[in-house]
């Protein structure tokens, strides 16, 4: 059960344990970027986030907007709440600006530094997700800078992404993106419960999904079915991938670990069902922080706080392809 729950506290909220402790890796003799502090103001408080600039950059380059998964994960794919220290985002904007690409990684509202900028769980949408990634987009746009802005969307930064993909961005990227409404995935992640907690749960979730809150849930489901987070879910649970990622008319690339234990290949497979003319790329042993690791489990999570562990190679090489063929 301590597995399952680890697991599934990164679909879903943990705002009000979340601090963020940034990871300050040493930057090597020829730094091949400059980190700056950047802000966007909202009417709920302040999100802050990490601008990556390639150190030698000539005219105008372009630049991705990184968005984290769900959960108290902050812009640099690290949680302290949940033992994740991965760096995985940062090391992922360190490898692009070798290649003359910018990134903007940033705190989710609640999260990390922008923690103030929500001001109570039970308020929170998942709308105000999107929101945010979408003032961040016409930020960007808008900096003289950039040649062009694409979306970097991680577990559930990939939905959010594709909402805010609309906006008239260069392009999109999924990574280890769900490809199933939320209230369907987080049944899948239940599905080796006991019979009688599983089928609560279900019940759960069906309500949930159906718009209606529930009072009464067993103790053990209660940091998934807190009365805090259900109106957060319930507003999460509309939002389809299938019928969002069909509507994008971008350039989309769609990538995959097949060593992922929260999101599968078959994920991935859907969402490039709904959009024939997005390029797939499944990963041979890429877990969902973006790692080398085994399929085995215990050994697939020690990476999630091993930070020394490098990126994947082909995931960084993908993401240069994707955005620099564009250019």
């Amino acid at each position: 059960m301590k597995r399952l729950t680890f697991l599934l506290s990164l679909f879903v909220i943990g705002c009000s344990h979340a601090q963020q402790q940034q990871a300050n890796s040493p930057v090597p003799d020829k730094a091949t970027f400059i980190e700056t502090e950047d802000t966007l103001k909202t009417p709920t408080g302040n999100i802050y986030g990490t601008l990556c600039m390639p150190v030698n950059a000539n005219g105008k380059i372009p630049v991705a907007l990184f968005i984290a998964g769900s959960g108290p994960t902050d812009r640099d794919c690290n949680s302290p709440t949940l033992g994740l220290k991965t760096d995985a985002f940062k090391q992922l904007a360190h490898k692009l600006s070798e290649q003359g690409i910018a990134t903007l990684r940033y705190d989710k509202r609640g999260i990390g530094e922008s923690k103030a900028a929500m001001k109570s769980e039970i308020t929170l949408r998942f709308d105000n997700y999107v929101d945010d990634a979408i003032a961040w987009v016409e930020s960007l746009k808008s900096d003289p800078r950039f040649s062009g802005v694409y979306i970097v969307g991680h577990s559930e930064g990939s939905l959010i992404g594709m909402v805010a993909a609309e906006h008239n961005v260069a392009g999109y990227v999924s990574l280890a993106g769900v490809g199933e409404t939320a209230d369907k995935a987080i049944k899948r992640q239940l599905s080796n419960l006991p019979a009688g907690l599983k089928d609560t749960a279900y019940a759960i979730i069906d309500s949930l999904a159906a718009g209606k809150t529930v009072l009464k849930f067993p103790i053990s489901l209660y940091t998934l079915f807190r009365p805090t987070v259900q109106p957060y879910e319930i507003s999460w649970f509309k939002f389809d991938p299938q019928v969002l990622i069909k509507r994008l008319a971008i350039p989309i690339l769609i990538i995959q670990g097949t060593t992922d234990i929260q999101v599968g290949v078959d994920d991935a497979l859907r969402l490039k069902q709904a959009n024939p003319s997005a390029t797939l790329d499944t990963i041979t042993g890429m877990n969902h922080v973006l790692k080398m690791a085994p399929i085995e489990r215990q050994a697939n999570m020690a990476t999630y706080n091993n930070p020394a562990l490098p990126i994947n190679d082909k995931l960084v090489k993908d993401i240069e392809d994707f955005i620099g063929k564009k250019q």
